[in-house]
């Protein structure tokens, strides 16, 4: 079980890098005057999302999965854990969110500016915070 559970950690590591960065680069994306630098960007964007960002996002739910599946009447009886999946469910969307503007800027359609990018770029800093709250303290 700790072996899993070290994986689970790393792929959510993982995951949280890679959807911390993403929309950073929508950032600088979104900012970018030229066409050679446009282009860069749609490279890493896509680099990112699929080779380390759903990668991950899959690793994480299939160890977490195979963590509950230990001791399922315990987990799915805690009011915390009902939580947390609630908020890494949100993180999913969340992801998927982010796969609809990596196409958007791929087709050179990007619907918003730089500001925007910046906002939802902490939309996951609060749903980590939550999560290793609801973990680790456990509050009901």
């Amino acid at each position: 079980m700790l072996w899993v559970k070290a994986f689970h950690i790393i792929a959510v590591v993982c995951w949280f890098a890679a959807i911390f960065y993403l929309p950073r680069l929508f950032v600088y994306h979104a900012a970018c005057e030229d066409e050679a630098g446009r282009e860069r960007f749609k490279i890493m964007e896509r680099k990112l999302y699929r080779g380390i960002m759903t990668p991950s996002m899959i690793a994480t739910v299939i160890l977490g999965l195979w963590l509950i599946s230990y001791t399922p009447a315990y987990y799915m009886a805690a009011g915390w854990m009902h939580a947390k999946l609630t908020l890494v469910l949100l993180l999913i969307v969340y992801h998927f969110i982010c796969g609809h503007y990596l196409k958007k800027f791929a087709r050179d359609e990007n619907p918003h500016n730089h500001v925007f990018y910046r906002w939802f770029n902490e939309v996951p800093v609060f749903l980590l915070i939550g999560i290793v709250i609801l973990v680790v303290v456990r509050p009901f």
